[in-house]
C-alpha cells in the first residue's frame, strides 16, 4: 500500500496480518474523506444552513454558529463517529507492531549510531500543554517514557502518522519539512546556512530534510519527547543523515545568542499554548544570528474563509486534542512576531506549495511528489 514508508533498519516491520489492518485503516480514512465527508456538506447545504437562517434571521457567520447545527444533523455526526473511530484505529494499528517489535528497537537504542548525537535532560519538566491530555489521541503522547532504552513513543508516531496522513507524506515521512526547504530554497537559493534549528523536531521527520538539502551544516532539532530523541537519532543513522537531537523546552533554549542562521518549525505552534507563544518566538529571535531567517508553518490563516470550511477545519480541536489550534487560527501572527523583536518590515506570510505524496493510481506526469494547495507560512528576518 501507498502509505508505506521506504524501509530503513530502525522502522519497525509489520507482518502480513498488521499490515492488513493498517492497510484497511488507510482504506477506511480514504472512505470517510472522499464519500462521507462531501454527504456531511450537502447535509449543511441541503437542511442545516437553512435551519440556522430561519433560527438567526441570517446566514450563519462563523464556525461556532455552523457547529450549533451541525452537531444536529444525524449524517454529520455518523461522520464524526467514524472518523473519531478511524483516529483511534490508527494507533490501534501501528501499536500492534511497535509491542512486538519493541525489543528489538531498545537494543538499537542501546547502541546509537556515530551520525549526530544525543543530549537528554533528567531535569526537564514537560510541559502541562503536553501532559494535560494526549496530542492527536497517540496513547501516552509524545513525551512518554520508560527508561533509558525507550523509543516506543517515537516509533508509534513515526509508523503511525503515514497511516493517518493516507500516504501524502512520502517515503521518509517527511513532507512537513520538505515543504519548508523548498521554500526556503525557491526564496534564497543562493543561501548556504552554516547551523539550522528546527523546533518542536518529533522524531526529526522535520530535521532530515534540512540536513540533507544542506550537507555542509550543523542542524539540530530539539523537542520534550525522549523517546521520540532517541529514536529520532537512530532513524537519521539508518538513514544516514547527520543530525544533533537534544531534549529541551522550546520556550526555553540552552543554545548561545545569536548561534543559527535558520529557525524553524512544522506543526509546532498548534500543540503549545497562549503563554507559550511569545516565549517561542523570543527564544527564536534571541537564537537567530543577525541577518538570520525565522520560518514556521502551522494552521496560519490569511484568507476568509467560509464558515461551513472553517467549521471541518476545527474538527480535530473537538475530537483529536488539538485544543489550541483554534487560538493558532485566530492569532495576528504578524502582531506577535513583532512583538518578539523582529522589525515590522521584516515579518510577513508568505504562502508556499505544501508538498504531499500522491498515491500511486493518481500520480501523473509530474512524478509522485506532488502540490497539495498552498499553505501560509510565518517569515521573519533578524536585522543584520
Amino acid at each position: 500500500m501507498n502509505h508505506r514508508q521506504s524501509e530503513h533498519i530502525a522502522l519497525p516491520r509489520p507482518l502480513h496480518d498488521e499490515n492488513a489492518r493498517q492497510d484497511f485503516v488507510v482504506s477506511f480514512r480514504r472512505h470517510l474523506s472522499r464519500q462521507i465527508a462531501p454527504g456531511a456538506y450537502a447535509a449543511y447545504q441541503n437542511r442545516v444552513e437553512p435551519e440556522l437562517e430561519r433560527e438567526l434571521g441570517r446566514k450563519p457567520k462563523d464556525a461556532d454558529e455552523v457547529r450549533r447545527g451541525m452537531l444536529r444533523d444525524p449524517l454529520y455526526q455518523m461522520w464524526s463517529a467514524m472518523q473519531r473511530q478511524s483516529q483511534e484505529m490508527v494507533w490501534d494499528s501501528a501499536i500492534d507492531t511497535i509491542e512486538r517489535t519493541l525489543p528489538e528497537l531498545r537494543e538499537q537504542a542501546k547502541t546509537l549510531g556515530p551520525l549526530g548525537s544525543l543530549r537528554l535532560s533528567e531535569t526537564l519538566e514537560i510541559p502541562r500543554y503536553h501532559s494535560v491530555y494526549d496530542i492527536h489521541l497517540q496513547p501516552g503522547g509524545y513525551h512518554q517514557d520508560s527508561g533509558s532504552d525507550d523509543v516506543a513513543a517515537g516509533a508509534i508516531y513515526d509508523l503511525g502518522v503515514p497511516i493517518y496522513a493516507m500516504g501524502m507524506m512520502g517515503p521518509e515521512n517527511n513532507s512537513t519539512g520538505q515543504t519548508l526547504v523548498n521554500f526556503f530554497e525557491t526564496a534564497w537559493p543562493e543561501a548556504r546556512p552554516e547551523r539550522i534549528l528546527d523546533l518542536g523536531c518529533a522524531i526529526g521527520n522535520s530535521t532530515l530534510p534540512w540536513a540533507q538539502t544542506y550537507p555542509d551544516a550543523e542542524v539540530h532539532g530539539v523537542d520534550v519527547g525522549p523517546a521520540c530523541l532517541r529514536y529520532g537519532h537512530i532513524r537519521a543513522n539508518a538513514l544516514g543523515v547527520p543530525a544533533h537531537f537534544s531534549q529541551q523546552n522550546v520556550e526555553s533554549l540552552d543554545f548561545a545568542d545569536d548561534s543559527f542562521d535558520v529557525v524553524c518549525s512544522a506543526l509546532l505552534f498548534h500543540e503549545t499554548s497562549r503563554s507559550a507563544v511569545p516565549n517561542i518566538l523570543r527564544e527564536a529571535y534571541r537564537v537567530l544570528k543577525p541577518g538570520g531567517v525565522m520560518i514556521h508553518f502551522d494552521g496560519f490563516r490569511t484568507d476568509p474563509i467560509e464558515p461551513i470550511r472553517a467549521f471541518f477545519s476545527e474538527w480535530e480541536i473537538y475530537n483529536n486534542n488539538e485544543y489550541f489550534l483554534k487560538t493558532v487560527h485566530r492569532l495576528d501572527w504578524i502582531e506577535q512576531a513583532i512583538e518578539a523583536g523582529f522589525p515590522a518590515d521584516g515579518v510577513a506570510m508568505r504562502k508556499t506549495p505544501f508538498v504531499a505524496f500522491a498515491p500511486l493510481t493518481e500520480r501523473g506526469t509530474k512524478g509522485y511528489m506532488t502540490g497539495f494547495g498552498d499553505v501560509p507560512l510565518l517569515v521573519a528576518h533578524k536585522p543584520s
